[in-house]
């Protein structure tokens, strides 16, 4: 759809191993997108949060800074994945195709291309990533224990970060001026980060609980991209 596409697809190529692996890549999704490409703006919106975790992550403000680090590379390995596959022809969770497959819409907001894409990777991938790191890592996603004391203490800084995206890209993806009353405004105000991760906490629980179980956690995961699709769409209506 762009030309850069294939240097897309080489930049996400390997799996990053750390938060640093995982800056290195999105700062060279950020530098070969064009502002046209609302790729760019989840992937800016994303650049950003991850800095902030990175920032959090060094500074020792977790119980488990290490359980921290390893659910940002677990979690940005998805979303990797999702446009690596997506670009290269292969097949996508459904709610990623919804931001892939529209991303040159220039009647759509900046914001609504962010916002669909963290709809993508918390809803559908972030339950994924919190049962992989409990792998790795040894661990089980118990609600009210360390992990998620330190999961949550997040809340408020992806909320901030959200919140001044909602202004800073509240503008076509030309970069043009939206009408003085649309959609959006009901759209942006009904979304909520906090919402959505502690549900995505719930859903990495019914995961853990389904791992014997293959095909009903593949069925599970299958309505949870479903779902998010609907949202998806719901984020990408043009404004008028």
């Amino acid at each position: 759809m762009f030309p850069y596409d294939a240097a897309l697809v080489a930049a996400v190529g390997a799996a990053p191993q750390s938060i640093a692996d995982v800056l290195r890549i999105l700062h060279a999704i950020d530098a070969a997108s064009v502002d046209a490409d609302g790729l760019k703006w989840f992937n800016w919106l994303y650049l950003q949060v991850t800095q902030a975790v990175e920032a959090r992550v060094g500074a020792g403000a977790f119980h488990d800074p290490e359980w921290l680090a390893e659910l940002d590379v677990q979690f940005a390995r998805l979303y990797f994945s999702a446009l690596g596959s997506s670009l290269s022809g292969q097949a996508a969770p459904a709610c990623w195709q919804v931001l892939f497959g529209d991303r040159g819409l220039a009647a759509v907001a900046r914001i609504q291309f962010a916002l669909a894409g963290i709809n993508a990777h918390i809803n559908r991938d972030l339950p994924q990533a919190i049962v992989a790191t409990c792998r790795a890592t040894g661990t089980t996603p118990d609600r009210g224990g360390t992990h998620y004391n330190d999961y949550t203490a997040l809340n408020s800084t992806l909320d901030s970060l959200i919140d001044a995206a909602k202004r800073t890209l509240n503008v076509r993806l030309p970069g043009g001026a939206l009408p003085p009353v649309s959609h959006l405004e009901d759209t942006l105000a009904a979304w909520s980060v906090a919402a959505a991760r502690e549900s995505a906490w719930q859903n990495a629980g019914h995961l853990w609980q389904l791992r014997p179980m293959p095909l009903l956690g593949a069925s599970f995961m299958d309505m949870l991209d479903g779902f998010t699709t609907v949202i998806g769409k719901t984020l990408l209506v043009p404004a008028p």
